[in-house]
């Protein structure tokens, strides 16, 4: 094989190796949507137990996150990248084997782990690897790779849960890790940050997480045990008190976990607070809407899987051109756009009915990929583009954990809206359907608002950096 990798292609086959890992760790956050009700048959599991199936990877993800990119920029890319997947590989293979639904999400969480140690490395090895000129577009491959996972995830899911088993959604992991542990050390240089002493954050690892958790936790159970409840109302003075106290201690740590510094710059708050709105507001709606199209419109788990399929072939087709054209244009407004399109196709959602045929269904799933295909690689761009290479792999664990941190509260957050309007409909006298009709639209509505908010912060933060590479390679072709 290493005869293929000269030093001219080299980088695009590092490119081509991390994209298989990211792919498989973006896919398990969608792939599992399709495949909730016969999980939830098989294993006898609740609403609340299926959305922490789904939260519980998300939170994980988003808690560790930090943590991986530090532990990438020191202790090395590659090496990090690799003990990940082997975490991710392991816990997808007891996934596949779980007996009971706490089981299930037990091995969810050690799967979130692994993809949080892989998942910055893949991006800050991009950016170690390609040269600025270059940059924004291997950039648009990632996202365009990592937008396609996400969005291919139910299509995936629908087909091996309805033809095979819903196990073999997490099985089907388990080789595509083991020979992307053989093709490490070949594709893939090891790369790592010189420049400071290298030091685990416990005290910020723990306050965040423990903050994160508990918001999370007060959000999907409140339903069940009442939003006045003590319990419920102890969660969220925990989840405060814990964030709180992690935003202290990162500003006085010797080597934070979250450098804090990083967000004096505008364009890489605005990009990470977009990529926040985007989390909370499409991880929740992809988790619904494939539960609407099978227990409201009646659907097979390939009938939803493959309903998702227009919105992943614009994604694709979108994402990596979105990506080159950052590079002349900058992000600003192909962010706002694409999160106001998001906006109308939630709110366009918001009002479909029990009995819609897929033609209706289309527009919103056209817009969708769109908007998604604008948003992802932009965003992405606009804040890998404010930080230094050697702190690549901190700055794409912060706009990653944005990502994940808005998904993970964006299923609990729709979760609450979607339950609450249930409970009322119920009351009222409405049938099963119809009541889960009413709590869907008034999530998609206040999904359509976050969207809104995403694009004005984008528009008003958002600035298109000139790197001072630039400048010294256009002097040098001029001198030429």
């Amino acid at each position: 094989m290493q005869r293929f990798v000269t030093p001219e292609n080299k980088k695009w086959w590092t490119l081509g190796a991390v994209s298989v890992g990211l792919f498989m760790i973006m896919l398990d956050n969608t792939v599992v949507n399709v495949a909730l009700p016969s999980m939830r048959a098989s294993l006898h599991m609740t609403l609340s137990e299926l959305e922490w199936v789904v939260a519980g990877y998300a939170l994980t993800f988003a808690a560790f996150m930090l943590i991986g990119g530090k532990l990438a920029d020191f202790s090395g890319r590659r090496l990090i990248f690799g003990i990940g997947l082997v975490v991710f590989t392991g816990a997808s293979l007891a996934c596949g084997l779980a007996p009971n639904g706490g089981f299930l999400i037990g091995a969810r969480v050690v799967q979130g782990l692994g993809g949080a140690l892989m998942n910055p490395a893949t991006l800050s090895i991009i950016t170690a690897t390609f040269p600025p000129r270059e940059r924004g577009k291997a950039i648009g491959i990632w996202a365009g790779v990592s937008a396609m996972a996400l969005a291919i995830g139910p299509l995936v899911g629908g087909v091996l849960t309805q033809h095979v088993n819903w196990n073999w959604i997490f099985f089907i992991n388990v080789p595509v890790g083991i020979l992307g542990l053989l093709a490490l050390p070949v594709f893939i240089d090891e790369s790592r940050d010189t420049s400071a002493d290298q030091r685990l954050d416990v005290p910020g690892l723990a306050t965040s997480g423990l903050g994160l958790f508990s918001l999370t936790y007060a959000f999907i159970e409140a339903n069940n045990f009442g939003w006045s409840s003590g319990r419920i109302i102890g969660a969220f003075v925990v989840a405060a008190i814990a964030l709180i106290a992690f935003v202290l201690l990162e500003r006085h740590q010797r080597a934070p976990m979250l450098d804090l510094s990083l967000f004096r710059n505008r364009t890489f708050s605005g990009a990470n607070s977009a990529m926040l709105f985007v989390g909370l507001a499409m991880f929740g709606t992809f988790f619904y809407v494939s539960l609407y199209m099978q227990n409201v419109l009646g659907y097979s788990p390939v009938q939803t899987g493959a309903s998702f399929l227009p919105m992943t072939l614009l994604v694709i087709l979108i994402a990596p051109r979105a990506g080159a054209l950052t590079d002349r244009v900058g992000s600003r407004w192909l962010v706002g756009g694409g999160m106001t399109l998001l906006a109308t196709m939630l709110f366009y959602y918001s009002r479909l009915g029990a009995h819609e045929s897929f033609w209706v269904l289309l527009p919103g799933l056209l817009l969708g990929g769109i908007g998604m295909g604008m948003t992802m690689t932009p965003v992405t761009a606009a804040a890998m583009s404010a930080v230094a290479v050697d702190k690549a792999g901190v700055g794409s664990a912060v706009l990653n954990s944005a990502r994940q941190v808005g998904g993970s509260l964006g299923i609990a957050v729709m979760g609450a809206i979607v339950a609450a309007g249930i409970s009322t409909a119920a009351k009222a006298g409405d049938s099963p359907r119809i009541a889960y009709l009413h709590g869907f639209h008034d999530a998609l509505r206040v999904g359509s608002a976050l969207c809104i908010a995403g694009a004005i912060v984008a528009v008003l933060a958002i600035r298109k950096i000139e790197h001072r590479h630039h400048a010294e390679e256009a002097v040098a072709e001029l001198a030429a």
